[in-house]
């Protein structure tokens, strides 16, 4: 540790905080063969596995304790943690608390399961992993399990009971729990939030799935060491263990490049997507969300978690539901309204609305029909029109008793022209407009289904926009050969199909409120639902097109300038800024979620600015460890021997072997002192993209093209 790093300010204490998860593993079962006497083992409680006598006397003590069931999802490591092994074995697995940071194994932190994944194992081995190295000075603890969310419920009363001065129930302590991020989506909503590793602060880019890539190397062991008694087990797994920490920690250099790498890589990106979004925001409304997000952070148990949507969605469904409870009390107090037993006025108008879906819908699927199509493709399509048409007849026998002109207007309408089934007029409220009375009463129910339509509608576009940059940016980087790059395109096709699928939805809405509002008297809606134009379905972090472009553009040259412009002219679309300075009720949810949205971007920048300080100060600490084991190596190798009588050549063996240590040291650090030549000015680059935003898009321009010459900052300011 630095000098002085007890006084490390608050905001930045997470760089010395201890990193740690812990997981089970149930191949590496243990028949039950031999004894304790009979096979002792070498290596009783001084390498990983605990001291066997204390793990066994602590577990007589809650032997007859029950697990608690999970309130969260259905987790077999809860739920299943009191099912006894199969006939023949004395353990079910084995469980381990590691290095969350470096993916090593703690000293005294791995012990047998006798059932399952019980909470009385892993309280033990996260205790003992602190106390056998006395960590004791330790504050900040970041403790990642699979189950966190019900494991550290009344973790702090159990670890009193085991020692009640253990490390993590000191005064100043403060641990955070999370979920490793592989584990975290298996989990309901609210943990999703409130034990993700990018929503904690002081976290970095860390995912806590150590464990995981630890079994990996053990996993081979289990049918050899099934077979062995207890003390040959637990000697051939920590032998396994040490080789697998020796070989991280000469990889050391490599790794922790690595993640120097990926946060400096993405650092200005996030930060500077992040202060773009701000901009979109009133700064009243933004300060406050900034204090409501400082305090949660200070103090997430009581304070209002910013990344959790308190505002329920406002779809269709919910409006549906709202408008048949409002007609069941209206049939209770005797005051029905209903022209027609089974279709009351809501159902009416909710069936015009779905089979305007279904006319869109068969729309699209006609447009991909061609000449040659094949003949079963064309009966599939024919015998779904005839169907939508049997159904648009049927709804207009039941819409002209609520609305007698609807027949009028058909027959204005019917020309000798044979008319699609898509484009067949369903004479709702909104399409009939001020051509004829009508009731007010379905004028409000189609405002209210066409509200939700509409909110709904620009929901799931920004969700398909999300998840199509989440694609591409995986099938550039990632994804190699034709199989994966097939099953990739396959999917963006349907996002595409989804996205297109959101923007007819919206502007049918848009069209039939914008008439609505006309029938009712509401003014400003033009200026709140705005027009959907092409150029602004794109991501939060895409630049805008250019709106005269109106012919593609064909010369490669033309379309990297084109890109280069666009770059540096970037604005948010509206759809993701649509509510965030409305007032109304109605748009609640639209605020809520760009509240949220900026809670996540603030939280990515912040995670990889925290990831360079954690890692600059993990290559420090490497550094002085290497240094502080050298010079103890080589005072072992001039130390003078105790009182006993030693031959001269044994004693020159010894200091051999303290200058051989002292040697590896040396060549460490050497090596990695060379891996990270220039880290401090790749830091300083990074810096400065964020702090001049146009350095960070002259180089995404060149890393994009890497033939042309790049821009100087001046001229791409200019351009903005």
């Amino acid at each position: 540790m630095p000098l002085g790093w007890e006084d490390e300010p608050e905001d930045t204490r997470y760089i010395h905080a201890l990193n740690l998860a812990l997981d089970a593993c149930f191949r590496l079962k243990r028949k039950d063969v031999s004894s304790e006497k009979a096979d002792p083992g070498l290596s009783d409680g001084y390498s990983y596995f605990v001291k066997n006598p204390k793990f066994v006397e602590f577990l007589e003590t809650h032997k007859d304790e029950v697990e608690p069931k999970s309130t969260c999802s259905r987790h077999d490591a809860v739920n299943l943690a009191d099912v006894s092994p199969g006939q023949g074995y004395a353990a079910t697995g084995v469980a381990t608390v590691e290095c969350a940071r470096h993916n090593m194994k703690r000293p005294s932190a791995v012990c047998d399961l006798q059932k399952g994944e019980r909470y009385c194992n892993m309280d033990f081995i996260l205790h003992w992993s602190l106390v056998v190295l006395a960590l004791g000075v330790l504050h900040t603890f970041y403790i990642s399990y699979d189950i966190a969310c019900q494991w550290s419920k009344y973790l702090m009363e159990r670890l009193k009971a085991i020692d009640p001065t253990g490390p993590l129930l000191k005064d100043k302590s403060k641990a955070r729990f999370l979920v490793p991020k592989f584990h975290l989506p298996a989990h309901i909503a609210s943990c999703q939030t409130k034990f993700a590793f990018m929503f904690t602060p002081g976290a970095g880019l860390g995912d806590g799935e150590a464990p995981e890539r630890g079994w990996g190397e053990a996993n081979p062991l289990a049918p050899s060491t099934r077979e062995m008694g207890l003390g040959t087990r637990r000697d051939t797994l920590d032998y396994n263990f040490g080789d697998y920490n020796w070989r991280k920690i000469i990889d050391l250099g490599s790794s922790l490049m690595k993640k120097m790498d990926t946060a400096l890589s993405k650092v200005a990106e996030n930060t500077i997507a992040h202060a773009e979004l701000e901009e979109t925001i009133d700064p009243a409304v933004l300060d406050q969300w900034t204090a409501d997000m400082v305090a949660w952070e200070q103090n997430p148990a009581e304070s209002k978690n910013p990344f959790e949507m308190t505002v329920s969605t406002p779809t269709q469904v919910a409006v549906r539901r709202a408008l048949a409870d409002e007609e069941a009390a209206a049939l209770a107090a005797g005051k029905d309204v209903s022209l027609n037993p089974d279709i009351p006025p809501s159902v009416l108008i909710s069936r015009g609305i779905d089979l305007e879906a279904d006319q869109r819908t068969l729309k699209s699927e006609m447009k991909k029909t061609w000449t040659h199509s094949r003949d079963r493709e064309l009966t599939r399509i024919q015998l779904r029109s005839n169907a939508l048409v049997r159904r648009i007849d049927a709804w207009y026998q039941v819409l002209q008793l609520y609305i007698p002109a609807s027949i009028l207007l058909r027959q204005k309408a019917t020309g000798p022209k044979t008319v699609p089934p898509y484009e067949l007029a369903l004479w709702l409220p909104s399409q009939i407009g001020m051509q004829a009375p009508i009731d007010q009463r379905l004028i409000g129910i189609e405002y209210q289904l066409r509200e939700a339509q509409a909110q709904e509608a620009l929901t799931t576009l920004r969700r398909c926009l999300q998840r199509r940059v989440t694609v591409y940016d995986l099938k550039k980087r990632w994804l190699r050969g034709q199989g994966a790059n097939t099953k990739a395109l396959n999917l963006l096709g349907n996002i595409e199909a989804q996205i297109a699928a959101a923007k007819d939805e919206y502007r049918d809405a848009r069209v039939a409120l914008l008439s609505l509002g006309k029938m009712m008297g509401k003014v400003g809606l033009e200026s709140f639902y705005l027009p959907l134009e092409d150029a602004d379905v794109r991501a939060m972090a895409a630049p805008a097109l250019d709106p005269n472009e109106k012919e593609p553009v064909t010369s490669k040259q033309k379309q990297k300038e084109k890109r280069k412009t666009r770059e540096t002219t970037r604005t948010i679309s509206w759809i993701w800024r649509h509510a965030s300075a409305a007032e109304d009720n109605h748009t609640e949810y639209e605020a809520e979620t760009i509240k949220v949205e900026w809670a996540k971007s603030r939280a990515r920048a912040a995670r990889y600015h925290e990831e360079i300080k954690i890692v600059k100060e993990e290559m420090a600490r490497t550094r002085r460890f290497f240094v502080w084991k050298e010079n103890t190596w080589y005072e072992a190798s001039h130390a003078k021997q105790d009182a006993r009588e030693v031959e001269a050549d044994y004693s020159e063996g010894l200091q051999a072997y303290a200058k051989r240590q002292a040697s590896i040291c040396v060549s460490l650090r050497r090596k990695f002192d060379h891996m990270w030549k220039g880290l401090d000015e790749q830091i300083e680059v990074a810096m400065a993209e964020i702090h001049d935003p146009a350095l960070f898009y002259a180089r995404r321009a060149k890393e994009e093209n890497p033939t042309d010459p790049v821009p100087s900052p001046s001229i791409l300011m200019d351009t903005s």
